[in-house]
Order: C-alpha cells, then structure tokens, then sequence
C-alpha cells in the first residue's frame, strides 16, 4: 500500500494533468450530446450507468481529497450538475468527507516523511509550525476548512501528523466541509452554466 501511494506522488503532476485534459474533453463531449442542457438526455446518460453513478461519483469525490488526479472543485459541480442542489450536494459532501478522514488516516500511520513528500515542502513548511502548538493548530484547521478557498487536502494529510485526535478532527470535517462544498457547488455551477449560454 505505501509504495503504491509513493507511486501515486510521485507522478502526482502527470495524473492530474492528465485528469484535467479527461475531464476537459469529457465535458466537450457531453456538452456537444446536449447531456447539459438537455434534462431528458442527462436523465438517460445517469439511468446508463444504473445504480453504479452514484457510487461511483462518491468513490471518484473520495479519492480526489487522497490522490489529487481532478481538481475537487469541479468534481463539486458535476455533482450539482448531474443529481441537482440537493442530492448533488450530498453525494458531494459524503464522498468528500470519506477522502478527508482517508487522507487523516494515511497521514498517521506513515508519519511525516510521508506528508511532506504528499503535500510537497514548501507547503509543509508553511504550517508546519503551527503543530508545535497544539490549540492554536486546531483552531486555524476548524477555520480553514470553513473556507472555500483553503487548501483543505493538505491540511486534511497535515492535521494527520498533529496530536489531534480522530473524533476532533471527525466533527471539524462534518460541519466544516458543507459550507465550503456548497460555495463550490453552486458557485462553480453558475459560472459554469452562463459559460455553457455562451458557447450556445
């Protein structure tokens, strides 16, 4: 498992490009097959793929907090895109809290080395220094993840090698992550539609 991980960091660039360009021309081709703009044919493109989409999606939201291969955001509207506000927000915030306590986990069991080389030194250098004061660590975490902006995959790796225990940083996630992922659903979503009135 660790030297698959390493694997996966090690080509950490190359996936995610290479998740980019996918995800650029899968949004080409669906747009094009009127999957966005046409209710009926996004209803017939998820009955496809069955009970599996959902799933799926999830899985895919999960491991893009762990291994960064897609860019999380954008993961965020698809989901609102394809299952509407509701049930796209949900789908948005189990896959992404699962990826969380996942990269929490990875990060306490192979320690530091393992997390700086995961989220690269100089970003490991920036807060780093925070963890030698426990109280203050966990409340600039609690603030971050509030935000939409922050970088919350790193902290999720960082918070890791802290003393802060599971059930903490469980809770923090839980009611952290829905304001920033709703940010980013509709948000994103907007954006990403009048861009499409555009193109049109």
């Amino acid at each position: 498992m660790e030297r698959f991980i390493q694997l996966l960091d090690k080509h950490k660039k190359f996936l995610l490009i290479s998740g980019t360009v996918f995800l650029v021309i899968f949004t080409f081709i669906a747009y094009k097959n009127g999957i966005f703009t046409d209710q009926e044919k996004m209803r017939g493109f998820l009955e496809r793929c069955g009970i599996f989409a959902p799933v799926l999606f999830v899985l895919i939201q999960a491991l893009q907090v762990v291994f960064p291969i897609l860019p999380g955001a954008v993961g965020c509207v698809y989901g609102v895109l394809f299952w509407g506000p509701v049930t796209g927000f949900f789908f948005n915030y189990i896959g992404i809290c699962i990826g969380s306590i996942w990269a929490f986990l990875l990060a306490r069991h192979f320690g530091q080395q393992f997390v700086k080389e995961t989220i690269g030194s100089r970003f490991y250098e920036k807060y780093s220094k925070y963890l030698l004061k426990e109280n203050q660590f966990e409340k600039i975490f609690a603030l971050l993840i509030f935000l939409p902006v922050a970088p919350d995959d790193f902290l999720c790796y960082l918070a890791g090698i802290s003393k802060m225990p599971i059930k903490k940083f469980t809770i923090i996630i839980l009611l952290g992550k829905p304001a920033a992922i709703f940010l980013y659903s509709m948000g994103l979503k907007t954006i990403f539609q009048f861009v499409l009135g555009l193109a049109a």
